[in-house]
């Protein structure tokens, strides 16, 4: 009779890697990943992820880059009808629902893109069409800062979460308008999710009210200048 053949254990590849790793983050935060528990992870040695990989920083920078690659950035090619500012607004909700889902990752994609082909991508595409719009290049660097700022500002945590479900916490000689504060924690997603849009209307409003007395020939020094 012949031998059963024994089960092959699946093979080691940059992309096994990446999502083992991404899974670990997602469920026990960054402080979680190193290369002896990724290794552990995936039934292999420590030093075969160095086939892969230099570092446990380079695993890091390919995770993070594997968030940036789900943000839809459909609405800023050359061909799309729709204008700056609703682009803006629709790759912003994009980017904000893909943080949403890797809440770990946030602090070291608020970083910025450093090297990372898919978050270097990103930061192109915001700056391409900023300027095709008639953005001066200094305001369409200084909107793509902004618009990271608000938005991983956004889902670095939870306002709501912010206050305990204790009404005994809030009394009101101490705090005489936060007679309702104890409820938020248990409406989060609704009162996260106001805060973003209302916070990401207001900013739209802001940056149309510029580009407005931009194109009638309004820009300012500063506008046009490429420092700050």
């Amino acid at each position: 009779m012949c031998a059963m053949a024994r089960p092959r254990k699946p093979l080691l590849s940059r992309d096994r890697i990446v999502a083992t790793a991404g899974a670990l983050v997602d469920a026990e935060g960054l402080e979680a990943l190193s290369t002896r528990r990724l290794a552990a992870e995936l039934g292999v040695s420590g030093p075969s992820l160095y086939n892969h990989f230099g570092t446990k920083d380079e695993i890091l920078d390919a995770v993070a880059d594997a968030v940036s690659a789900k943000v839809d950035l459909s609405m800023f090619a050359p061909d799309d009808p729709r204008d700056w500012r609703t682009a803006l607004h629709d790759w912003a909700v994009s980017y904000r629902a893909a943080l949403a889902d890797h809440p770990n990752l946030v602090p070291l994609l608020a970083q910025g893109p450093g090297r990372r082909p898919a978050g270097l991508k990103v930061a192109d595409a915001v700056f391409g069409a900023m300027v095709r719009a008639g953005w001066p290049p200094a305001q369409a660097t200084r909107i793509g800062a902004l618009m990271r700022y608000f938005i991983t500002g956004s889902a670095l945590g939870s306002f709501a979460r912010g206050f305990v479900d204790d009404e005994g916490a809030y009394d009101p000689a101490d705090y005489p308008h936060l007679g309702q504060a104890h409820l938020l924690a248990e409406h989060r997603e609704q009162v996260d999710r106001g805060a973003f849009d209302t916070g990401l209307r207001a900013l739209l409003d802001g940056l149309t009210t510029q580009y407005e007395a931009g194109v009638r020939g309004q820009w300012t020094r500063q506008d046009t200048a490429s420092g700050s």
